[in-house]
């Protein structure tokens, strides 16, 4: 039997915490909202952030706090926290751009 591992409405505890503290710096916030309005692609942004978090990794060095923190970034839904993103700021473009136009209206 599988284990529900969700967390607050997110896939798990690690995906949460992730874009928890994506949301809560206020730069890193600002420019996860830059780059969810300009997403064309929901898997090409989820590497984008990916990278940005690990690239961020302070225990670079081998060892087994560096296990511990590379297996709970493992775990991390990207896919999910770009969709986020780009749901959120397609909210906030519609609401800046006025009522959506169809053709032929």
């Amino acid at each position: 039997m599988a284990e529900d591992k969700t967390y607050n409405g997110w896939t798990n505890y690690e995906t949460w915490a992730v874009k928890l503290w994506l949301d809560n710096d206020q730069g890193t916030n600002e420019e996860m909202n830059r780059l969810g309005r300009q997403a064309t692609d929901t898997y090409k942004l989820s590497k984008q952030i990916q990278d940005f978090i690990e690239e961020g990794n302070p225990l670079p060095d081998a060892g087994l706090y560096t296990d511990l923190l590379n297996g709970a970034l493992s775990e991390v839904n990207w896919y999910e926290i770009a969709e986020a993103y780009i749901e959120d700021n397609a909210d906030e473009d519609e609401a800046e751009d006025g009522p959506a136009h169809t053709a032929g209206t």
